[in-house]
């Protein structure tokens, strides 16, 4: 009885501990291995310094906008001759110089003015690093955004119904992976050439075309990846208890499938969005994106192929969009490391 009553009061003792113990929820035990990472934390200020920079910069720096050129004309004083003649043995040396208005405007080193100087047009370097970045962070997302709504619904098509249908989108997807996408783009971009002068598009709408196009050859990739998750979801208990309610086809997978997908494609979708940055900068580079008086960081970059001049002795031009883009594909990198890691199932707790 001793040893009984003895065991009943160690029991009574844990049990106030074990009352203490709050359980975490799985979106708290996700956020806490997701910041337990310091390269996921510094990816996420990467990216928000971003955003913070494009969007909100502009707010407070309105000396000069995007498409804004500094014509202003500047005094200045150039030696024109000198004269030397001697009077008592006292020798003068008098210089004329005139004045004349320039315009020095051009890569014009940074000062309280141009914070990052100006670049060969005389456009304000840190206003198109700004708008640049809105243009190149917009677009990323919008492709990366379009690509994975397709890919879902035509790879959850595929894993779900399976036979013919899957077959056909399967070899749709074997055909469009292997369609060449630069030189694919620049056709479409020398045709834009015309439709712009034809006024037929803007020329701001030249890379919004080019992304939708690169979103309709690059979304077999989500559409493998969502119907390799489908084919081993759809036999499991819960698909079959949903079979037995009759409920709809759409329902059953949009509703009981996909969200089951969701943790593998918010990884592919951080992955990819710094993919995409690099291919808009490619483009962009390439002369095929976004140009004058509009910029991208790809385009801020290509100025060093036009002239030479601009990569030897002024890097304040081309290095901050460089450096810029270095950023945002790196943040999402991390960003991307850091979910997959903390959406592991096998990862310690």
């Amino acid at each position: 009885m001793d040893e009984l009553e003895l065991k009943q009061k160690e029991n009574s003792e844990e049990t106030p501990l074990d009352k203490n113990v709050r359980l975490m929820s799985p979106t708290q035990m996700l956020l806490r291995r997701f910041f337990r990472s310091k390269l996921s934390i510094l990816g996420l200020v990467m990216v928000i310094g971003l955003f913070l920079f494009c969007f909100l910069g502009p707010v407070f720096y309105t000396q000069w906008s995007e498409t804004q050129v500094d014509r202003t004309q500047r005094l200045t004083q150039e030696k024109s001759s000198e004269i030397s003649y001697t009077v008592d043995g006292v020798e003068y040396e008098v210089k004329q110089v005139r004045d004349r208005l320039t315009s020095d405007n051009y890569k014009a080193s940074p000062s309280g003015e141009h914070l990052l100087g100006t670049d060969n047009m005389a456009y304000d370097v840190l206003a198109r690093l700004m708008y640049g970045g809105r243009v190149s962070l917009l677009v990323s997302f919008m492709t990366v955004i379009l690509m994975t709504i397709l890919g879902v619904i035509i790879g959850g098509i595929a894993g779900y119904f399976g036979g013919v249908a899957d077959n056909i989108i399967m070899r749709i997807c074997d055909i469009l992976m292997c369609l060449p996408g630069i030189p694919i783009l620049m056709i479409l971009s020398s045709a834009m050439d015309g439709w712009v002068e034809a006024q037929m598009i803007e020329e701001g709408m030249r890379i919004y075309i080019l992304m939708f196009f690169l979103t309709l050859i690059s979304w077999p990739g989500i559409a493998r990846l969502v119907r390799g998750q489908i084919l081993s979801l759809r036999e499991q208990e819960y698909m079959v208890a949903a079979e037995a309610m009759g409920y709809s086809t759409s329902r059953k997978i949009f509703k009981h499938l996909v969200p089951n997908v969701m943790p593998q494609l918010i990884v592919q979708m951080s992955l990819s969005l710094g993919s995409m940055i690099l291919y808009e900068a490619t483009l962009s580079y390439l002369n095929m994106g976004i140009k004058a008086p509009y910029t991208a960081w790809g385009s801020m970059i290509n100025i060093i192929t036009t002239d030479p001049d601009i990569l030897q002795n002024y890097p304040f031009i081309w290095v901050p969009a460089g450096v810029c883009i270095v950023i945002a594909v790196l943040g999402f990198n991390f960003v991307g490391d850091g979910l997959r890691d903390a959406l592991d199932p096998k990862a310690r707790r």
